[in-house]
């Protein structure tokens, strides 16, 4: 795991050192261990690493055995060494044991035409001196982020857009059509960011940068289309699935470092800390975060896991304070707007690990996503079968069986309010977003706190679904309901935001690796061509793996409801006493200064939040105040005050010139 910037340039021959050494300080958390800059007339490569593989000898640029191919990379090849036998019986010499260098061989026997090898997680950039050219990588989920300004004849990229801004010639504004997006469905759309005129590569793509210009290539695309297993048992099914998720796991293991597990006490980590057991002999070390607030704790379940599985375990409990106070260095990180407080545990929790001296841990990100875990799936399940009769008085009842809660106590405004909100646009079935828009929708609300004036902007920038259904599969509408929920949350959720801001971001703020076997792309085609109800069974979710899990967790964890990972969120920010950054970017003065938000309505909303002390906040006041500071946050950090936080350039610095 890396941090990687670099600068092609075919117009200009200034030194690049300078630059390079800048970018590399504003991303040194993701790789302190070591530091190197290739140069030529053209090109510019830097990298700092997160040594996991060959520690001696895998620093980079790694280039290949004439010097004519540079690469520098963040991520993985787990498939590295079967792909470097192959290379080597047809005459390819290593001069490293890192998996970096497959990278190199294999464009020189493939060309851009090798990702189809690759299993991992990464994020690269590959010079080709000889044709003048650059390659840029993602892998095919968008675990590992890759940013890049394009500008004429000149091209900036790095693993973090702070490390663009460190040239001066990059302009730093949001994005009013971004932050529209974010208020809506919580990421970026597509490869837009918060911030104008930066862009990312998209997962499954490339992009190839000459003199002629810059051109992006999709090389996978996940797709439901057809399954050609109606006819063969759950059994047979799960057993596959188990093999695969055993080599996902096992590959996952290779490294040069101790590796860990987070473990939550739900069903997605516990069975992916099994297989670890299985395969290892080692003493696992796991990881969990707890919380003060009983309200999202799950201590007990962790416990029980703990016990069964016999880790050492290491903890963390965060209270609501401790994620206001850690709360601007997360925005620093996370680069962008976030709704929810969820990331700010888990960057504590990274914390953790990183002290306990870790690198690397696996995780069971991605299951709810490829085996539809979420209520919204169920959601969709029950509003297509209650739109089949909508005067019905026991269809809505179903909901019930997700909210329990809101049932059992009784509370018939509650039961009416949610019977109210999900009849919503319950006749539009044949809307292709049908399962997402009422949340869309409801989201969207928030946008009510923005100026006046930005309002009015974001009017003009098209409707949001319109432009996200233009991007859907030409045969999407042709796939069951249960796909076509699942492909909207894994295109838009999954990189832009849980993999992102949950993931790579609060991970590698601590210099630390997060590994996800569920994501390993044989599962993710395996999942999608499962039978519908295979991956939900009638509202059970996540039915086959929990199937699988029943003969390796104990049953009340494999069969467990699944509790959603949350936060506490208003107290954060608006208890005793009020943080100073909360006061100053919240005032009246700040607010008409930013010019994002209307100050009487978040004068209001503050207000309201205060004196309800958060127990009775709807969740689209709690979204509203977290949207709001984290706003305020990414103009002061990165638009007025940058660089936030104070750039440390690395010195140790190997240097190669071309």
């Amino acid at each position: 795991m890396c941090g990687i910037a670099g600068i092609i340039d075919f117009d200009s021959q200034e030194p690049k050192d300078e630059l390079l050494r800048s970018m590399l300080g504003l991303i040194r958390h993701r790789g302190p261990d070591a530091f190197g800059i290739y140069t030529d007339k053209i090109a510019g490569l830097a990298s700092a690493r997160l040594s996991i593989i060959d520690l001696s000898g895998g620093d980079q640029p790694i280039h290949n055995e004439d010097g004519s191919i540079w690469v520098i990379y963040n991520g993985e090849i787990f498939n590295y060494p079967e792909i470097r036998r192959d290379l080597e019986t047809r005459g390819h010499q290593f001069y490293t044991q890192s998996d970096t260098e497959v990278l190199v061989h294999l464009y020189e026997d493939c060309g851009p035409n090798f990702f189809k090898y690759l299993n991992g997680q990464f994020a690269f950039a590959l010079w080709d001196k000889s044709k003048k050219q650059l390659l840029l990588g993602r892998d095919r989920l968008g675990i590992r982020p890759l940013f890049y300004y394009h500008g004429k004849g000149r091209l900036a990229f790095s693993s973090e857009i702070k490390a663009l801004f460190a040239d001066s010639r990059i302009p730093r504004t949001i994005d009013f059509q971004t932050l529209s997006d974010i208020f809506t469905c919580w990421a970026p759309l597509g490869g837009l960011t918060p911030f104008q005129k930066i862009y990312q590569i998209l997962p499954g793509h490339y992009a190839l940068f000459s003199k002629e210009g810059l051109a992006t290539h999709r090389y996978w695309e996940l797709s439901f289309s057809s399954s050609n297993n109606n006819d063969r048992s759950l059994n047979n099914l799960a057993e596959e699935m188990n093999e695969l998720l055993f080599d996902a796991t096992r590959i996952r293991l290779r490294a040069d470092v101790p590796v860990g597990a987070y473990l939550s006490g739900g069903l997605d980590s516990t069975y992916i800390t099994s297989l670890v057991k299985q395969i290892s002999n080692n003493n696992l070390c796991t990881f969990s975060v707890s919380f003060t607030d009983g309200r999202f704790d799950e201590t007990a379940y962790q416990t029980k896991a703990i016990h069964t599985l016999e880790t050492d375990h290491r903890s963390i409990c965060c209270s609501e304070n401790e994620i206001g106070e850690v709360f601007p260095q997360l925005i620093w990180h996370t680069e962008t707007p976030i709704l929810r407080t969820a990331p700010a545990p888990l960057f504590k929790l990274s914390q953790l690990v990183s002290e306990n001296d870790y690198k690397v841990v696996l995780t069971g990100e991605g299951s709810d996503e490829i085996f539809a875990g979420y209520d919204i799936f169920k959601e969709d399940r029950i509003r297509r079968f209650w739109a089949r009769n909508p005067i019905s008085t026991l269809r809505p009842q179903l909901l019930q069986r997700i909210y329990p809660d809101i049932f059992s106590q009784g509370d018939i405004r509650k039961r009416f309010f949610l019977e109210g909100f999900f009849r919503k646009g319950l006749m539009q079935v044949d809307s292709p977003v049908y399962s997402h828009l009422i949340r869309w929708e409801n989201t969207s609300q928030i946008k009510t706190f923005f100026s006046y004036e930005l309002q009015n902007l974001m009017g003009k920038v098209g409707n949001f679904t319109e432009r996200f259904t233009a991007t859907l599969p030409t045969d999407f509408m042709n796939w069951d309901p249960l796909s076509k929920a699942q492909y909207i949350e894994i295109n838009i959720f999954l990189s832009n935001y849980l993999l992102s801001s949950q993931g790579d971001r609060v991970a590698m703020g601590h210099s630390v690796e997060g590994r996800f076997p569920f994501l390993d792309y044989r599962v993710v085609e395996f999942a999608s061509k499962l039978p519908p109800r295979y991956r939900m069974n009638g509202l059970k979710d996540k039915f086959i793996l929990r199937k699988a899990a029943t003969n390796l967790i104990p049953i009340e964890l494999a069969q467990r409801p699944k509790q959603p990972y949350r936060a506490p969120i208003s107290r954060c920010f608006l208890g005793e006493p009020l943080p100073e950054y909360v006061k100053e970017l919240l005032s009246e003065g700040a607010l008409q200064k930013m010019g994002y938000f209307n100050p009487v309505r978040v004068a209001k909303l503050v207000e309201k939040c205060r004196k309800e002390e958060g127990y009775l906040l709807s969740e689209r006041e709690n979204m509203a105040l977290v949207g709001i500071i984290s706003t305020q946050l990414l103009d002061y950090q990165f638009i007025r005050n940058f660089p936030a936080y104070p750039i440390q350039e690395p010195t140790n610095i190997k240097i190669f010139k071309g």
